[in-house]
């Protein structure tokens, strides 16, 4: 069994918003990660290697790591792509569509505080280099708590607005806050996604489920020392992972004030 960190970022920014701070990694610290895995024998690899893997392909590198990027910030546009078009390294960023605007527009459509987000002509850009664009649904709803109709336009009608605007297809989907259940997982191979993100904050591996590929985030907070464990593949757990007794709990709590009418999105989970 290969194990894999797949990184999960949000933000690299030095000022980003109050409200997206703690998911903000400034660009000597993205520098710093990446030379880190260099320096650890990691190779970068784009995910769709590990899903390849995961659906019985090749086999990966013995020792390799994936880069992903959520929600869809205007600063993967002018501060990432061109460190990792640098080093060049792959990289998938998963989008927010309802968050994507027209060029000079302003980004609406999603449940995501105002902060400048990538406009499609950016996307354009991005995937034109080869960079993976992937699904996080149309307004990052906590999935597990949708409502059948509203769970089929998050997932499905994300996906064929983005393949509408990409001109192919999208196969990469990532859960809102790392949020699923096996409905929401049935809903999303459903509609055609052949992998779908999670979190959990462990290591991915080859025997790890496609529908919840295991991720570590990266927080602006994340000491050294971790993030040089992750790249020694020294963590807690390693995937598939499945769901524990308090991640059911916390679960049926959201659902509740869901249906109340004061929803919470919280921590993400596994």
């Amino acid at each position: 069994m290969t194990t894999v960190p797949v990184l999960l970022y949000h933000s690299v920014s030095d000022d980003p918003p109050n409200w997206l701070a703690p998911y903000a990694v400034p660009p000597h610290a993205f520098r710093a990660h990446l030379d880190r895995l260099q320096d650890a024998g990691l190779s970068v690899v784009p995910l769709a290697r590990l899903v390849a893997a995961l659906h019985g392909g090749p086999p990966l590198p013995a020792r390799c790591a994936v880069l992903t990027f959520d929600d869809g910030y205007a600063d993967f546009y002018w501060t990432v792509a061109p460190i990792l078009s640098d080093r060049g390294l792959p990289a998938t960023v998963y989008l927010t569509t309802g968050a994507v605007h027209a060029p000079g527009a302003r980004p609406g459509g999603s449940l995501l505080p105002p902060t400048p987000m990538l406009n499609w002509r950016q996307v354009a850009t991005l995937d034109a280099l080869g960079v993976e664009i992937g699904g996080h649904s149309r307004t990052h709803l906590p999935l597990d708590t949708a409502r059948p109709d509203r769970l089929r336009q998050e997932v499905a009608d994300s996906k064929h607005e983005l393949e509408d605007a990409l001109g192919h297809p999208a196969t990469a989907f990532a859960y809102p806050h790392g949020y699923h259940s096996p409905a929401v997982r049935r809903a999303v191979a459903r509609a055609g996604w052949t992998s779908a993100a999670a979190v959990g904050n462990a290591l991915s591996s080859t025997t790890d489920d496609p529908l919840r590929i295991c991720r570590l985030m990266v927080m602006r907070t994340t000491p050294a020392r971790t993030f040089e464990d992750w790249t020694h593949l020294r963590a807690t757990r390693t995937g598939p992972l499945h769901d524990s007794a308090a991640t059911l709990a916390w679960r049926t709590y959201r659902r509740l004030r869901a249906r109340l009418g004061s929803p919470v999105a919280g921590p993400p989970r596994q």
